[in-house]
C-alpha cells in the first residue's frame, strides 16, 4: 500500500484510483462496506481511502478529551489488510480545513488526487464549516469529471453502525457489542514500555503499553487475545489485561497492563495488539496483597475459560 500525504504533490501512478472518503476511526463495518462499495465501481482502478491527519476533531479541539480508537499506524495496516492500495492521508491544516466544498472538490478530488470515482457514506460532510453534503459532492462530481457513490448507514441493534456508538459501547464495558459494529474486536496496540515491575513480584509478569492518545475503554479488567507483531516472541497469545489507573497503588496515569498465559520472555520494545474480548470486572481495591492475589488468580481462570470457547 502506498500513503500519499499531499494532494498537491502526487506521482502519476498514483492518479486514477477510485477512493471511499471519510476518517475511517476503527474501520469498523460500515466503512468497510464503503470500501467494498469503492472496490466495486470500477474493478479495475487502484482501490483508495482518502483519510485525515490529524482527525479533524483533534484539529479543532486539541485540548478535548481523546476519542481515537486508533492510531493512524494501526488504521493503516488495518486498510491494508483490506487490500487498499492507496492511502491518501491529506494533512489537515487551517489551508485544508478552509476550503470551501467546491473548492476541496475541485482542488483536491477533481485537480489534486486525479480521483475517478469516490464513495462516501449518506451523513458525509466536507468543506468549511462541514458545509457540503453527498448529494454537494455527486453534483460537483458531474462538473468535475468524477464519479460518486452514497453509500447507505449500516445499522447494528437500535445503533447506527458508528465510531461514536462503538465509543459509548466500550465505555460502557460491552467489547463483544463494539466487535459486533467493528467486524473484529476492539486492539489496542503500541509498544511494550516499561513499568514498576510489580507484576512480575506478585508472578504475574505484564506487559506495559501507553493510552495516550486513544478512547478510554471501562477500566477494569478484560479477558484479551494478544497478537506480538515483531520480535522473537512474535505469535499469538491468550491473556488477562487491565486497563486503568491501578488503584491499589495509587496510580494515576490510566495504561493497559497484559498478562500472556504461558509465556515466558522479554517483550520489551516489542509491538502489541492487545484485543479486548470480554470485560470481567471493574478496577478494585483490597484490603492487601493476598486478596490481590486470590482475585488475579480468578481473573485469570474465568479468562482462560472464556477465551477457550473462542
Amino acid at each position: 500500500m502506498r500513503i500519499i500525504r499531499d494532494f498537491q504533490f502526487v506521482d502519476p501512478k498514483d492518479r486514477g484510483a477510485v477512493a471511499a472518503i471519510g476518517n475511517f476511526d476503527g474501520v469498523h463495518r460500515g466503512h468497510q462496506s464503503v470500501i467494498d462499495l469503492a472496490r466495486e465501481a470500477e474493478p479495475q482502478a487502484p482501490l483508495g481511502v482518502m483519510t485525515f491527519e490529524p482527525h479533524p476533531r483533534e484539529f479543532f479541539a486539541p485540548d478535548a478529551k481523546p476519542f481515537r480508537l486508533m492510531s493512524a499506524e494501526a488504521r493503516a495496516s488495518r486498510l491494508e489488510k483490506l487490500g487498499v492500495e492507496r492511502l491518501y492521508q491529506l494533512n489537515f491544516n487551517a489551508a485544508l480545513s478552509g476550503l470551501t466544498p467546491e473548492a476541496f472538490a475541485r482542488k483536491v478530488i477533481a485537480d489534486g488526487l486525479g480521483l475517478r470515482h469516490v464513495v462516501v457514506g449518506s451523513d458525509f460532510c466536507f468543506g468549511k464549516g462541514r458545509a457540503g453534503t453527498a448529494e454537494d459532492l455527486k453534483r460537483f462530481g458531474e462538473d468535475m469529471g468524477f464519479g460518486v457513490t452514497i453509500a447507505p448507514l449500516m445499522e447494528y441493534s437500535e445503533d447506527t453502525v458508528s465510531s461514536t456508538a462503538i465509543r459509548r459501547a466500550l465505555s460502557d464495558g460491552r467489547p463483544r457489542d463494539a466487535a459486533n459494529m467493528l467486524g473484529h474486536w476492539h486492539r489496542i496496540e503500541g509498544e511494550v514500555i516499561g513499568g514498576e515491575q510489580r507484576g512480575r513480584e506478585l508472578g504475574y509478569p505484564t506487559a506495559n503499553m501507553s493510552i495516550d492518545g486513544l478512547h478510554q475503554p471501562a477500566f477494569g479488567v478484560y479477558a484479551v487475545l494478544v497478537d506480538v507483531l515483531d520480535g522473537p516472541h512474535q505469535g499469538s497469545y491468550h491473556g488477562a489485561a487491565s486497563v486503568g489507573v491501578r488503584p491499589m497503588f495509587d496510580g494515576s496515569h490510566p495504561n493497559i497492563e497484559t498478562f500472556l498465559f504461558d509465556f515466558t520472555g522479554n517483550l520489551y520494545g516489542a509491538t502489541l495488539s492487545v484485543g479486548l474480548v470480554e470485560y470481567l470486572r471493574p478496577e478494585m481495591t483490597f484490603d492487601g496483597l493476598d486478596g490481590l492475589l486470590a482475585q488475579m488468580d480468578a481473573d485469570c481462570t474465568q479468562a482462560r475459560s472464556l477465551l477457550a470457547t473462542l
